[in-house]
């Protein structure tokens, strides 16, 4: 096995370790600390913070909250989610009537808390599930305003590499109002998010293998910590191998990477009997 990383350190985080609860109306696996559950030792991974792979019954949900002071997206995997915020106005982006957004597969929503914001994340559906990642991270300042973003990423390119979905907005954490308007992503296609931080996902095919550039040459901090999740898709006939490394990770796990630095390549192979979606976040 070749190791292009060996300078890396790479640590499995099992399914079996993350947190989890069923409530019924959600199944719910936690990767770091959540709610009411907490683990010293997964607390955070640089300004990652949060990444909890929900199950929503049909007619159930999150109903109205609200957050301040963190960058939230929801990776929608199968089934359908609707969204309501307090910011959401008739003709605002994706507003598919006057006061919701229905997402789906493929689609992304992200969300800055910052000084306050209310939303909803139900599914209204009368019979499907809803499986989605809820991701959070930890912006670069405090106080930020108020945003919202939703975004569909195409499933064919997602085929073909790892596909961004989050990069740094242009402008950094000194942005300009004009920026901070013009809400420009480092990376064209992608979502802005106010942290040095960067999300892309793939679907790899098995035996197939793909290569992650660290850092996507859009992030300011050369020192990287890389996240991969394997979501549970496949009801457990996808796996996948880190830098050629022994250990193999299955459906649920993830892996903290380490000593890396931007431009260092990643490879990430897929072992099982069926394709393998892996989300990958890169962070400082």
């Amino acid at each position: 096995m070749s190791k292009a990383l060996s300078h890396a350190k790479i640590t499995p985080h099992r399914s079996a370790t993350r947190g989890h609860s069923d409530h019924g109306w959600l199944n719910t696996y936690h990767s770091f600390s959540f709610a009411d559950w907490f683990n010293p030792n997964f607390t955070h991974f640089g300004s990652l913070r949060v990444l909890n792979e929900d199950r929503v019954a049909p007619n159930s949900g999150f109903p109205t909250h609200p957050h301040r002071d963190f960058e939230i997206f929801s990776y929608i995997i199968s089934g359908e989610l609707t969204h309501r915020d307090s910011m959401l106005k008739k003709g605002a982006e994706g507003a598919q009537s006057d006061k919701f957004f229905r997402m789906h597969r493929g689609d992304v929503q992200f969300t800055t808390g910052g000084t306050g914001i209310a939303h909803s994340e139900y599914n209204e559906h009368n019979r499907d599930t809803v499986h989605f990642l809820q991701i959070w991270a930890i912006p670069w300042k405090r106080g930020l305003t108020p945003r919202y973003h939703t975004r569909n990423f195409d499933e064919e390119k997602k085929r073909l590499g790892f596909v961004p979905i989050l990069s740094p907005l242009k402008g950094g954490p000194e942005a300009t109002h004009q920026q901070e308007q013009a809400a420009e992503p480092t990376i064209d296609g992608t979502i802005p998010i106010h942290a040095d931080f960067v999300m892309s996902a793939g679907i790899i095919a098995p035996q197939k293998k793909f290569e992650w550039v660290v850092g996507a040459n859009a992030t300011e901090n050369t020192k990287r910590k890389v996240y991969i999740h394997l979501p549970m898709t496949k009801k457990g006939k996808a796996s996948i191998r880190l830098d050629g490394r022994e250990d193999v990770y299955s459906e649920g796990d993830g892996a903290f990477i380490d000593d890396v630095r931007a431009g260092d390549k990643l490879s990430v192979e897929s072992l099982g009997e069926a394709e393998a979606e892996v989300v990958l976040l890169d962070t400082a």
